[in-house]
């Protein structure tokens, strides 16, 4: 199987548009010049040598950069992610890390490192004539990934999560990547589908993640209800009732609760 369309390296924005049918995630390091941007509701700035990693751009809002902002991008579909990232459970501590705070501050050492990194997979991208093509560029962009590990670690410190812990976490997420928060915003339900008690996945998702597993449904809730809420062809009522709200006064309590205004002040 050829993985060239799964991958890409770029040296400017917008090369995948971020309404694709498949999202791809975004390795962003930072040349020259400084880029701000919002991201999961929350502002973060660039500078020369950093590395941002972005697993969900479409919560990317207000992209700043500076005038002389210069970057190399890799942009890979998460299947392809999926398929390189090595079997450790540093991954899921680091993919929860990333979505609170995307962007780690390298060391003069470390990017020569990641220069180094997406130079090689540039150079196996386009070397289409391989005997081995497929494999080379798995092995690149796994070599890519263990380094972004190694950064990581090196600024947050060693994962201590154990495999059980990991895989409850992971498949408690990738029901929330899949929407089931609109209906159900009861840790009781997904702790009943992971075959586990309340008390036991939110420990689980405190130790993972440094937050309760509460906060993470409320977090992807609000996050998509924000989304919404800028789209002014919609009532507050519709968005409502996409999220089974029992009334439109709940809602809006609901939002006031976490977002800390009004529905009707948060659109203006």
């Amino acid at each position: 199987m050829e993985y060239r369309h799964d991958i890409i390296v770029a040296d400017r924005r917008g090369i995948v548009p971020t309404d694709s049918e498949e999202e791809y995630l975004a390795h962003l390091l930072c040349l020259d010049g400084t880029c701000r941007y919002r991201f999961n509701e929350r502002d973060f700035e660039m500078r020369a040598g950093d590395l941002s990693i972005i697993r969900k751009r479409k919560m990317v809002e207000r992209i700043e950069p500076s005038d002389d902002f210069r970057c190399k991008i890799i942009y890979a579909r998460p299947g392809f992610i999926e398929l390189c990232t090595p079997q450790s459970n540093y991954g899921m501590k680091g993919s929860l890390a990333l979505f609170l705070n995307p962007v780690m501050h390298l060391t003069p050492e470390q990017q020569i490192v990641c220069r180094r990194d997406f130079e090689r997979l540039e150079e196996r991208i386009a070397d289409t004539g391989h005997r081995f093509y497929s494999e080379t560029l798995v092995n690149a962009m796994q070599a890519a990934i263990l380094d972004f590990f190694d950064f990581h670690a090196r600024l947050y410190g060693e994962s201590d999560i154990s495999t059980q812990n990991a895989s409850i976490m992971n498949r408690f997420l990738k029901m929330l990547e899949a929407g089931t928060y609109r209906e159900h915003r009861e840790v009781s339900y997904y702790a009943d589908c992971l075959c586990v008690s309340p008390k036991y996945l939110s420990e689980v998702s405190k130790k993972v993640s440094g937050y309760a597993a509460n906060y993470w449904i409320n977090r992807y809730t609000i996050l998509d209800i924000t989304r919404l809420l800028r789209d002014k062809s919609l009532t507050f009522v519709q968005i409502s009732d996409m999220f089974g709200f029992s009334s439109p006064a709940y809602f809006s309590r609901y939002v006031q609760q976490n977002l800390g205004v009004k529905p009707s002040d948060y659109r203006e």
